[in-house]
């Protein structure tokens, strides 16, 4: 493998180009250790790390991890409150690691709900490693696939009044062009820990066509190890995306 600073990426074949992540099942690790919610949170958090690095390893380029949902404002104001504050000293402790590692950061969600100290270190990140090429992490924060639809959709009917774009011309290749995420491919493979079959609002639009894998282990407990033979099971599937299989 090329060495941490080494911009290049080496192509695994078979391997998912894109994989998103559901990280799902910090509160029941941290409950089962009789500790609050939150420090589940934090390990999950040093989980990332581990992922993101061996992201490379396994020949993926695109990684997006769902960080926090439209729904989890719900939670308790303790349990958001720390989500927050577990977001700004991750961010704040991670750019330097991360800009050194090659890794290229996007955030995508809205950011109005979140506070501004937050969001100018979510812009800080990006602008830092805007150059970085090998690994590609995009996270989702405060994010929700029916919401970005719908603002996708506010978007795009704004420019179809404003006489910049046709109704007509409107169709299946021209939304993603209004998403968070249209910079990005669609995931090939998503991947939900903790044993909860549901994909919980995340990229709805993007994952039409991916792989999914819904494993037990909850998030803290995800390795390098069980990601890599996901990854390598992955290339073992017949991706006939509504076609017959020749």
């Amino acid at each position: 493998m090329p060495a941490a600073t080494d911009q290049t990426f080496q192509l695994v074949p078979g391997a998912p180009r894109h994989v998103a992540i559901i990280m799902d099942g910090n509160g029941r690790w941290a409950t089962q250790r009789g500790r609050p919610r939150l420090f589940g949170h934090h390990a999950g958090a040093k989980r990332v790390r581990e992922i993101v690095e061996a992201c490379p390893d396994f020949g993926v380029e695109y990684l997006t991890i769902f960080a926090f949902s439209t729904e989890n404002w719900k939670r308790t104001q303790v349990e958001v409150a720390g989500l927050m504050s577990l977001f700004r000293r991750y961010i704040t402790k991670e750019t330097k690691a991360l800009k050194a590692k090659g890794v290229r950061v996007r955030f995508i969600g809205d950011r109005v709900r979140l506070d501004a100290k937050l969001v100018k270190l979510m812009n800080v990140l990006e602008a830092e490693t805007a150059e970085n090429t090998r690994t590609h992490l995009t996270i989702a924060l405060n994010y929700g696939g029916r919401d970005e639809v719908a603002r996708a959709t506010q978007r795009l009917a704004q420019d179809v009044a404003a006489g910049l774009l046709s109704p007509e011309d409107v169709d299946e290749e021209t939304l993603p062009r209004y998403l968070d995420t249209h910079v990005l491919p669609d995931p090939d493979l998503v991947i939900r820990t903790s044993g909860e079959a549901r994909i919980s609002n995340f990229l709805l639009w993007q994952s039409a066509y991916a792989e999914y894998e819904f494993i037990d282990t909850l998030w803290p407990d995800f390795t390098k190890a069980e990601f890599g033979n996901l990854c390598a099971a992955f290339g073992n599937r017949d991706r006939r995306f509504g076609a017959v299989s020749s």
